[in-house]
């Protein structure tokens, strides 16, 4: 006897968004499966890509008209196709900067570490704190250490100030009134005066310098690195004791930690600002 084989059912497909789905926010969960689709598909009209979804074509289209204000997908009025917008490759290649970072900037860390003879940290900014994410420790036994995914505050750490450098005067001050000018030691800086003073400095030379104003005895010397738009995205940085960063290493490290800051931006495929 012939088997029968079932045809595709006809019409739309049952829509994938459940109302067991607690806790979750239906907007955004078709919106983010619309970007997926259009991701995959490339340009798709409203019909197909509402079948695809199991959305009424009516909410489909709300959804994309949204994500089209915020640049994240495009219409095509000559074909009436929807595609990915700019606004979604450039978060995409934000995460993919960042995948890419850590891998990178080890290298370039690495040879740092060899020139220089001191420890060196790579910090990302994140919820108004610096994080560090990796690290190439000097073979000296005296020696700065962070594990990954150390916290810290950023007026007291030099990252956290080259970060902070090139942030608008607003923007610092938001993460002031949220973090607060704590004191570790007699070299923290304690006044929003003294620490916006030490940001234009830090400015001017293109590297900052922590004064053993998070940890006596240590100092460190960082600067930024930025991704393909031109905006600081994390910071490299060479640490050690008081007793080997003299004043004149310090005036020589500087230069040094910016060359290799400038680096690993270009290797990202990033672009350092004109000052």
């Amino acid at each position: 006897m012939e088997e029968k084989t079932q045809g595709r059912p006809r019409g739309r497909p049952r829509s994938v968004f459940k109302p067991s789905d607690a806790g979750t926010v239906q907007a955004l969960d078709r919106g983010l499966s619309l970007l997926r689709d259009l991701a995959t598909e490339g340009g798709v009209n409203l019909t197909d890509l509402a079948l695809r979804t199991g959305m009424p074509p009516s909410s489909a289209h709300r959804v994309l008209f949204t994500l089209q204000k915020h640049g994240f997908v495009e219409f095509d009025e000559s074909t009436q196709e929807w595609s990915i917008g700019i606004e979604s490759f450039r978060v995409g290649s934000a995460y993919l900067a960042r995948t890419n970072l850590v891998e990178v900037a080890r290298k370039v860390m690495r040879r740092l570490m060899e020139e220089t003879g001191e420890t060196a940290n790579l910090a990302i900014a994140n919820d108004g704190d610096v994080v560090f994410v990796g690290q190439i420790e000097t073979h000296n036994p005296i020696r700065a250490y962070f594990r990954p995914g150390t916290r810290g505050y950023m007026h007291a750490s030099g990252i956290g100030k080259a970060l902070l450098a090139d942030l608008s005067r607003s923007d610092v001050e938001r993460i002031l009134q949220k973090k607060g000018l704590p004191e570790f030691t007699p070299n923290t800086l304690t006044s929003p005066g003294s620490l916006f003073a030490d940001l234009e400095q830090t400015t001017k030379r293109g590297w900052s310098l922590d004064d053993e104003e998070r940890y006596s005895g240590m100092r460190c010397v960082a600067a930024t690195v930025y991704n393909a738009f031109g905006e600081a995205t994390a910071g490299i940085s060479v640490s050690g004791p008081t007793v080997r960063f003299s004043d004149q290493v310090i005036s020589e490290l500087g230069p040094k930690v910016k060359r290799a800051a400038d680096e690993i931006t270009r290797m990202i495929g990033g672009a350092v600002p004109d000052r």
